[in-house]
């Protein structure tokens, strides 16, 4: 069977939990890889090259632009953000997972280059939940919220174009069904196009 690993590109409004679900998976499961992102932007105090990003200078991320060495990019705020291809298929060669955590425009990007990824979306149980979680987070204000939870309603609009729809009620419950969701992909035939040549071969030579 194919031992490559899957490209998956989860996304989901703010406040639903991404990034709760994505610690915890990687946490429990060793199979799985976090997409590190290229960016023009300096780094912060206590963040560290190839960690949180691949900090680059402009030059250099319009140089992968041209190379065709992302596979996507966004423009915000007068900095770039990217994923290099070289980070994400090695990891994939390797047979590990990659994870990339990404909004929608940039996952319909992906699915455009690469039909074989999976896109996952992450939801609240309800949208009175979401706007509970945002003030429970107790960090902005409700200013902030609520244009959180106006942009929440206009990417609601584009959900139909994922794969998957992952609702993020019970964390540990929700960890599992991402990772058996995944692993199951691995048997898709599209994915074991030797495995079913070799097999087709064993059989004509019986």
């Amino acid at each position: 069977m194919s031992g490559r690993g899957m490209l998956v590109v989860v996304s989901g409004f703010s406040g639903a939990g991404k990034g709760t679900l994505m610690k915890a998976l990687l946490d429990r499961y060793d199979n799985y890889a976090l997409s590190i992102s290229a960016t023009t932007r300096a780094p912060r105090e206590g963040e560290i090259d190839g960690r949180e990003y691949f900090f680059v200078s402009r030059d250099r991320f319009e140089e992968m632009i041209v190379q065709d060495a992302l596979i996507e990019y966004a423009q915000y705020v007068n900095n770039y953000y990217g994923t290099p291809k070289d980070y994400v298929f090695s990891q994939m060669e390797a047979g590990r997972d990659v994870i990339l955590e990404i909004e929608i425009q940039g996952a319909l990007k992906v699915k455009e280059r690469f039909p074989q990824a999976i896109l996952i979306f992450v939801m609240p149980p309800s949208g009175r939940e979401l706007k509970t979680r945002l003030i429970g987070r107790g960090t902005e204000s409700m200013e902030v919220i609520d244009a959180r939870l106006k942009r929440a309603a206009q990417e609601a609009e584009g959900i139909e174009a994922y794969d998957y729809i992952l609702v993020n009620d019970k964390i540990d419950q929700c960890v599992e069904t991402m990772h058996q969701l995944i692993q199951i992909q691995h048997l898709r035939a599209g994915e074991n196009e030797e495995f079913i040549t070799r097999i087709r071969e064993e059989l004509k030579n019986l």
